[in-house]
């Protein structure tokens, strides 16, 4: 379990997503009862770094920080550049330790640089994707996607995806009611998964609809219910072609994955939460059946729905996260 936080940075390091790292991991949310991270900025020298903005920031550690960390992550750093070596053995020493590393949008390439993107699935930025597969032959990039989990290594595309996967990882780690508080404070939706895609290809025209943005807010609502795209069509005065385009356009994923992901969020959530059934969440949730329950979930977070209940089921979340924290 993460409770010890290093941010590897050296000359060039972006500003946002080290900002992000910092919100997801270095914020003290102890008031809603969530655990507090030990968290450090590292750099090859402790002392001054500058910025990809212009400006300098002062780092108290040096790498001898990250020996101790659970999370290793790279925020975006430049792709063009060498990276120092001593940065590259400090990941590798925590890969090879067994820690989760992480990088957000171009911080991929510095992975690749230390060798731990060979084999992987791993994705960054969408303008990057081509230059990072050309560049690190043995890995799988998966371009345009939010973010990509293979194993111990966690990749994200750009600014805002850095969120999501940071999420991610909190859902992974805590649960869905720990990601969601996190989420909240963030002032940010509390799950996008991270085969969406990163951007937009063709812009919705103005003239089309208004946005589907009430009719999303409905269906988190009403997510037990059956849906079709037909359905949803009518219900947004559109043809099913150009309702099926227009929600494509708009949350970046079709209605059937949409809905699905909606609905595992609600399972991890009553699993937590309640003593139900898993063939009574599975009804309540809109799956139908137990079977179809933990075909999507163990899909979605490759465990099954009674272990993720084991792991994660507890009275509150005070009492919950920190007697997680305090076992691990």
């Amino acid at each position: 379990m993460i409770s010890n936080v290093a941010v590897l940075v050296c000359d060039g390091v972006a500003p946002f997503e080290l900002g992000v790292l910092h919100e997801a991991w270095g914020y003290d949310r102890s008031d809603e009862g969530l655990p507090v991270m030990d968290f450090a900025v590292c750099a090859p020298r402790a002392g001054t770094v500058r910025s990809s903005g212009g400006y300098d920031l002062a780092v108290r550690h040096d790498l001898s920080r990250a020996a101790e960390a659970d999370l290793v992550a790279v925020p975006a750093m430049p792709e063009d550049r060498v990276t120092p070596e001593p940065l590259l053995e400090a990941l590798r020493a925590a890969h090879r330790r067994g820690a989760r590393i992480m990088s957000l949008c171009v911080g991929a390439f510095v992975l690749g640089e230390a060798g731990l993107l060979d084999g992987r699935s791993c994705t960054t930025h969408w303008r990057h994707s081509a230059e990072l597969a050309e560049r690190f032959p043995l890995a799988r990039v998966v371009p345009e996607v939010l973010y990509v989990d293979d194993g111990p290594i966690l990749t994200s595309a750009g600014t805002a995806a850095g969120i999501d996967a940071c999420l991610h990882l909190w859902r992974q780690e805590f649960g869905a009611a720990a990601a969601s508080a996190v989420a909240r404070r963030m002032v940010v939706p509390p799950q996008r998964e991270g085969g969406q895609a990163q951007f937009i290809r063709t812009p919705v025209p103005d003239c089309d609809a208004e946005t589907l943005g009430p009719l999303l807010v409905w269906l988190t609502e009403h997510v037990g219910e059956q849906h079709t795209v037909e359905s949803l069509a009518r219900a947004a005065n559109m043809s099913p072609r150009t309702f099926a385009r227009r929600f494509r356009a708009e949350t970046g994923t079709t209605p059937h994955v949409w809905i699905t992901g909606q609905r595992v969020l609600r399972a991890e959530q009553m699993l937590e939460t309640t003593d139900r059934s898993v063939d009574w969440i599975a009804a309540e949730v809109g799956f139908g059946t137990a079977a179809m329950l933990r075909h999507h979930f163990t899909k979605a977070r490759s465990v099954s729905p009674q272990t993720y209940r084991r792991t994660f089921r507890a009275v509150g979340p005070v009492e919950s996260l920190s007697a997680r924290q305090a076992a691990g």
